[in-house]
């Protein structure tokens, strides 16, 4: 089995990609701000590391010796912009200097597109603090294209995930697009995300785009 290494390994889709990969035998290090907050992250095969996404020499650090690193991270405290630019330049620099070359990065679906051209946050009446947190995110993507790294953004729907449900497996891979739901459909959990994100990693077919992730 490979070795993953998850930024942003405490929040609610990194914790579930560490259980994800660790559950398939992978050997996880997964990465925190903060080590003492995050115990019960430690199972058989993960180890937890204290790291900064933004920071190419932690991110460097952290990601030796390993096949492929997942982007989960977040800040709340800082703009998003520099917050996700930070991440994007540390990831390319750290992960080039590891030799990682595999980066699967949670997108946000905000950034999909409702018609040609037209990404839902550009779409009229879309709140002013959302668009503003989306284009932020969408501050990693030029700098992914610029790199060599063999890079994919997840973007899963654009609702709150459902934390609760348990994994199914099923999930479906398509474009730009915001995905379609079908009546009754229920909403997508961060447990198949994660299965979608360590599929990935594992050397799945979509590379260097931005990709909708759904059921």
């Amino acid at each position: 089995m490979g070795k993953i290494v998850v930024f942003g390994a405490g929040g609610r889709a990194g914790r579930r990609v560490v259980a994800e990969a660790a559950g398939r035998g992978h050997e996880v290090t997964a990465v925190v701000r903060d080590p003492g907050r995050h115990g019960d992250l430690a199972r058989d095969g993960v180890r937890v590391v204290a790291g900064d996404v933004t920071d190419a020499a932690s991110v460097a650090a952290a990601a030796a010796g390993h096949d492929a690193a997942v982007q989960a991270a977040a800040r709340m405290d800082m703009p998003s912009e520099e917050f996700y630019a930070a991440a994007a330049g540390a990831l390319v620099e750290g992960l080039t200097r590891a030799g990682v070359r595999r980066l699967v990065a949670i997108g946000i679906g905000s950034l999909l597109e409702v018609a040609p051209g037209v990404r839902l946050a550009d779409t009229p009446g879309f709140p002013d603090d959302a668009r503003a947190f989306s284009l932020g995110h969408a501050a990693e993507i030029p700098v992914y294209e610029q790199s060599d790294l063999d890079w994919v953004v997840l973007a899963p729907p654009p609702v709150f995930l459902d934390e609760e449900a348990e994994r199914t497996g099923r999930y479906r891979i398509g474009g730009g697009r915001v995905p379609e739901a079908a009546a009754g459909e229920p909403v997508f959990s961060f447990a198949d995300l994660a299965v979608a994100v360590v599929d990935e990693a594992d050397g799945g077919g979509h590379r260097r785009a931005q990709v909708a992730v759904s059921f």
